[in-house]
């Protein structure tokens, strides 16, 4: 009886010892056919933030599978000179109608770099819910005629005109901030991303100036009527006129907001 027992317990051991062997080596395959296909597919993403579009900015992005469930990223955004876009809500936003009547011809532009990194929270990288800290760096320029009212003495008698000083110049941010996003596997190569939202806080600096001949009447209307951009959300401005010309500094906090939706190809 005791020889059947220990013949028992030894075929048990035996079986329990190859399943044990079987698991792991279907673990093994199992994880080797993972990243075979993850090699077939690619480790990268290019990808076209179409929505971006609307703001007039085209947007593009290169991501790479540096783990399982980690990518690193880099977008690039950029946009030719062009009107305020929006201009209604952005005249809204700044509630001043002096303010916006000198300022509405200008046309701005503008070119960014945002690197950053997602985790992904489902089962691999590229697919599912992720967050993504990232830092953005970005050059905004701007140019056109800034409108203002001059009072001239002519013959003994004051005369309202109307003065124009072409400014041009740059403001550069710098932030950083967190976004949150979904990406999805549409076909074997291509996927969506939908940045959800995102948000980003940092510094800015710059300016903008402008070369006219100015009397000292102009230049008074010109320093009062510049420093009605003091209005102007987020940034603090700081201007100086003299009989050349004016130059407005730009400084202090920025923020930002950040969404989108792009369509990539992995490869």
């Amino acid at each position: 009886m005791q020889a059947n027992f220990t013949k028992n317990l030894l075929l048990s051991t035996l079986v329990l010892i190859l399943c044990s062997f079987g698991t792991v080596n279907a673990q093994d395959k199992t994880k080797a056919t993972q990243e075979a296909s993850s090699e077939v597919e690619g480790k990268n993403l290019v990808k076209w933030n179409f929505a971006a579009m609307v703001l007039k900015n085209y947007s593009f992005q290169y991501e790479r599978a540096i783990a399982k469930k980690i990518s690193v990223g880099l977008g690039v955004r950029f946009a030719p000179k062009s009107g305020v876009p929006f201009k209604s809500q952005f005249e809204k936003l700044i509630d001043d109608e002096d303010t916006w009547n000198s300022i509405k011809d200008f046309k701005t532009g503008n070119f960014a770099i945002t690197p950053e990194v997602r985790f992904y929270m489902g089962q691999s990288v590229f697919r599912g819910f992720y967050v993504a800290p990232f830092a953005r760096y970005a050059k905004y320029s701007v140019e056109g005629p800034f409108n203002y009212d001059v009072t001239v003495n002519v013959s003994g008698t004051d005369v309202n005109q109307k003065g124009v000083i072409p400014l041009s110049g740059d403001i550069k941010t710098f932030t950083g901030g967190l976004l949150l996003g979904a990406q999805w596997k549409l076909s074997k190569l291509v996927y969506l991303d939908w940045w959800i939202i995102g948000a980003s806080y940092g510094t800015s600096s710059g300016s903008i100036s402008g070369k006219k001949t100015l009397n000292s009447d102009e230049q008074k209307a010109l320093k009062e009527q510049l420093e009605d951009l003091e209005d102007l959300p987020l940034v603090k401005v700081k201007s100086e006129v003299n009989s050349e010309g004016a130059k407005v500094d730009f400084d202090g906090p920025w923020a930002n907001l950040r969404a989108g939706l792009s369509i990539g190809f992995r490869f």
